[in-house]
């Protein structure tokens, strides 16, 4: 469209991307804020067993080819921001918990220290099997490089409700959708900075060992969409297996809104 036209022309981070042939490309760029605290956020001392406080806050720009003939689509995306303090993790939690009467988090005093973070994602999906607009299932492959997050994953995407094709042209695509989806994973780890610090700054006060790290995980995403011409709505939740030798399984959930253009 007009818009992905203007921002693939005017976006010197989408050259890097490759563009297959034969598919519809579509640009964009994106803000994201990512927080990790251990189970105890309310106490000061460090929780030597559970993971570290951990914030990041990164400007994406990213890249969608979608090949409407093989029900496929290449993702990639090029990240650019901070981890640590100046990513404004203990002011945003802190922000958010007066606001919903939870208990104030005290330690991210100790929190990973400020650090560059510069990171590469490149992921291919394709469709499986489609049921009309109702249900559809896609295998995923996906593949991150950088200072915050180097890690693969495979896995499986399933959606039921009301669909648009992710497969799909644009001008084809339904004007309101509403669906739940599940997408189980497997994730092969070699590098995860909100658990052993930054790339560059070795001065935070608590990291995990590198050799502590559990290597392969098992992940499953799960939640629900609203989208209409202009809007998107996505609640979503999260469990993945222990990440290291001394931790749990996790849970976590989140909200992501947007306007379309």
């Amino acid at each position: 469209n007009r818009i992905s036209a203007l921002l693939g022309l005017k976006n010197p981070a989408n050259f890097v991307f490759f563009k297959p042939n034969n598919a519809e490309i579509r640009f964009g760029v994106a803000f994201e804020h990512i927080g990790f605290t251990p189970d105890r956020y309310d106490l000061p001392e460090i929780q030597l067993a559970d993971r570290p406080f951990a914030s990041a806050m990164m400007l994406k720009s990213f890249m969608m080819a979608v090949d409407t003939q093989k029900a496929s689509r290449f993702i990639s995306s090029f990240s650019i921001g901070v981890i640590g303090p100046a990513a404004l993790g203990k002011e945003v939690q802190t922000g958010i918990h007066r606001v919903t009467g939870s208990a104030i988090p005290e330690g991210w005093h100790n929190q990973i220290q400020n650090d560059v973070v510069l990171n590469y994602e490149a992921g291919y999906e394709k469709q499986l099997l489609r049921y009309r607009d109702l249900f559809s299932l896609q295998a995923n492959v996906n593949a991150k490089l950088g200072t915050l997050f180097t890690n693969g994953s495979v896995g499986f995407n399933t959606s039921f409700g009301i669909l648009n094709s992710p497969f799909s042209s644009l001008n084809e695509r339904k004007s309101f959708v509403v669906y739940v989806y599940a997408q189980p994973l497997i994730n092969a780890v070699g590098y995860d900075a909100t658990l052993q610090g930054g790339a560059f700054n070795t001065n935070s006060p608590y990291t995990i060992p590198t050799s502590d790290l559990e290597r392969v995980t098992g992940q499953l995403n799960y939640g629900l969409v609203l989208q209409t011409k202009t809007f998107y709505l996505e609640y979503s939740r999260n469990t993945i297996t222990k990440e290291f030798a001394t931790g749990t399984s996790a849970n976590w959930g989140g909200l992501r809104a947007g306007l379309v253009f």
